[in-house]
């Protein structure tokens, strides 16, 4: 007989966006939140790295330690409330992450059955790979000597035979960051692996779970609408067996959203709306709606799925010799001259004195001269800048090299330029790691679940499915409303908001229209070529534009246009959260009636 589904809704709140994000908020979603399960997203490339590190050094290390200094105040309430967690907490070392939480739960007088996903990690097969020929999946470049970290995207089902194995905490190393929330909507809704549309709705429901407060208001485009920065409520999904969902957040807490934020929020970092690929299914959002439900919820539907790959994707990360940034404050009269020659001098001088040393030049420099005049000129801040901050960034194979510059930076406090101030001591080398992904079969893959002790093998469909890609919802040809004719010139911004991110060295812009009325003179205006153009000087990359008719929007994936991306980066924005805004500021012409109805902006008021 096959086992009946459950029907009740289940509240999920999202804990933990990064290591980083604030402890805080678990006791928020636990306390005030009424939740049934809790996911926390740990993990970045960057994060794999240093946990590596971290284990090398010391063997009960290469988990995030923050897990159990978050969880362990509300173990006896979490115990109590019969509480899901899961976590990709266990990094590179998930049991030993295990082993801390039990070591809490007693402490607390708390039982907690704990299970752990394995068989993420292929440091050991490293080997085999090499032999096998695989090649980085985006450039076609060969294995690098060494790898630092190896780790698999493992998807939803092994989470779910753990919780079908009777755990109330999941701690897994690398996984796809939305299937730890996938996972409980399987094992509570008894979905099946073929259920694809309603795994498609799920992930979209650990999608915008994952980014906890940028779900709830953070980094809105409008941000002066956002009350309550100071205390901004994290995210709760309210699901239906159906895959409907609703999106709210702890009451009374700060924070907002409306469709245009969770609009923001679905299309971040995911590249091609129609093609998002995960370990359990292929996602479309490009039919997704979100409408208003009430205060601070919206209503999500509309996502659909088909079979996945029989791979997952693996990301290597490798050692690539060291990186060093500082900054320094240039005030006065030509402020941006000044800390150009400043910035200049201090890099000519470095150069100088690590060739003489026989150390090599710099792999690579940047010099970026950033500012404003509010902290120095308070009132009297002019629209000429008069006030700056150089930032100066190097890479080197050696820290050596980068040690060296270190100790020339401060002697252009005397040296250099009258108004120069903002040194902060001497920074130190930091290594760089970079990127290494690539697709390995899913039956190449030993996954298992531990509990007490015991180790239990997982199966997952390992079917050999190639990725086929298909056109999402498109927009039909449509001709921008031109009124009688007359034109006038706005920004972007006036008519939509946009979100911007990262995957490596490439770009994310999504652009979300205000209104549906907008989209075709938006879709007429900003094309790829004029993103392209917009971005020259930060991108020769192609630009590619996909259509997203259900929540009226535009997302531009932006090739090589981050100098390198996350730690391998040497500018200000390695990660791309600026390209949004940059873009809003593109013109675009409107018919003149319609700048009666259009926002107005900023005007000095911000909500409280």
């Amino acid at each position: 007989m096959q086992k009946k589904k459950n029907l009740q809704n289940l509240r999920i709140g999202g804990a933990c966006a990064f290591w980083g994000d604030s402890n805080q908020a678990v006791q928020q979603l636990v306390e005030y939140g009424d939740v049934d399960v809790l996911v926390f997203d740990y993990l970045a490339e960057l994060t794999m790295s240093i946990l590596a590190s971290a284990r090398t050094k010391n063997a009960e290390l290469g988990y995030a330690t923050d897990f159990i200094k978050a969880l362990t105040p509300v173990l006896a309430r979490i115990a109590e409330r019969k509480t899901l967690v899961l976590s990709n907490a266990g990094g590179m070392n998930p049991q030993a992450c295990a082993a801390a939480l039990r070591k809490a739960a007693l402490a607390a007088g708390v039982t907690l059955r704990v299970a752990v996903v394995e068989g993420d990690d292929l440091m050991s097969r490293v080997d085999e790979l090499r032999s096998a020929g695989v090649k980085e999946m985006f450039s076609g470049a060969p294995m690098p000597t060494e790898f630092s970290s190896v780790n698999a995207y493992l998807g939803a089902f092994p989470v779910v035979a753990a919780l079908r194995a009777g755990a109330d905490v999941v701690i897994t190393g690398r996984c796809a960051d939305s299937a730890l929330a996938l996972a409980a909507l399987i094992h509570h809704f008894d979905w099946s692996a073929q259920d694809y549309d309603r795994l498609s709705a799920g992930s979209l429901v650990g999608h915008l779970l994952e980014c906890t407060t940028q779900t709830t208001g953070g980094l809105y485009t409008d941000w002066w609408q956002v009350p309550g920065w100071d205390d901004m409520g994290y995210p709760i999904a309210e699901c239906e067996a159906d895959g409907q969902f609703v999106l709210g957040k702890t009451p009374g807490t700060g924070g907002l959203i409306i469709p245009l934020v969770a609009a923001e929020q679905t299309l971040y970092e995911v590249t091609d709306p129609a093609n998002y690929v995960l370990p359990d299914v292929i996602c479309d959002f490009t039919a997704v709606t979100i409408t208003q439900a009430g205060e601070n919820q919206v209503r999500i539907r509309g996502a659909r799925g088909r079979a996945p790959t029989g791979t997952y994707k693996v990301s290597g990360t490798w050692h690539d010799g060291f990186r060093l940034a500082t900054t320094l404050t240039v005030a006065g009269d030509h402020a941006i001259e000044k800390g150009r020659r400043a910035g200049q001098s201090i890099l000519a001088r470095a150069r100088r004195l690590i060739l003489q040393a026989g150390l090599g030049d710099f792999t690579e420099t940047n010099l970026e001269v950033l500012g404003s005049e509010e902290p120095s000129y308070g009132a009297q801040a002019s629209a000429a800048t008069r006030e700056v901050v150089v930032r100066i960034a190097v890479r080197h194979p050696k820290a050596a090299a980068l040690n060296l510059l270190a100790s020339e930076i401060a002697p252009m406090g005397t040296a250099g330029a009258v108004g120069t101030t903002g040194f902060s001591g001497r920074p130190k080398a930091q290594p760089v790691y970079r990127l290494f992904s690539f697709l390995w079969p899913k039956c190449e893959f030993t996954i298992q679940i531990e509990r007490d002790g015991q180790a239990s093998p997982v199966s997952v469909d390992t079917s050999d499915r190639p990725f086929v890609h298909r056109d999402g919802d498109l927009y039909p040809a449509t001709t921008p409303a031109t009124g009688d004719g007359n034109t006038a010139t706005v920004s972007l911004a006036a008519l939509a908001v946009a979100r911007s991110g990262d995957k490596g060295d490439v770009a994310h812009v999504a652009i979300i229209a205000r209104k549906p009325e907008y989209v075709a003179a938006i879709g007429a205006q900003i094309t790829a070529r004029a993103v392209a153009h917009w971005f020259a000087h930060l991108s020769t990359g192609v630009v590619t534009r996909f259509d997203v008719p259900g929540l009226h929007a535009y997302n531009f994936i932006i090739q090589e246009a981050l100098g390198g991306g996350g730690a391998a980066s040497l500018r200000n924005d390695p990660l791309g959260k600026t390209l949004g805004q940059i873009l809003l500021s593109h013109p675009v012409r409107i018919p003149t009636a319609w700048l009666a109805g259009i926002e107005t902006g900023y005007t000095g008021t911000i909500a409280s």
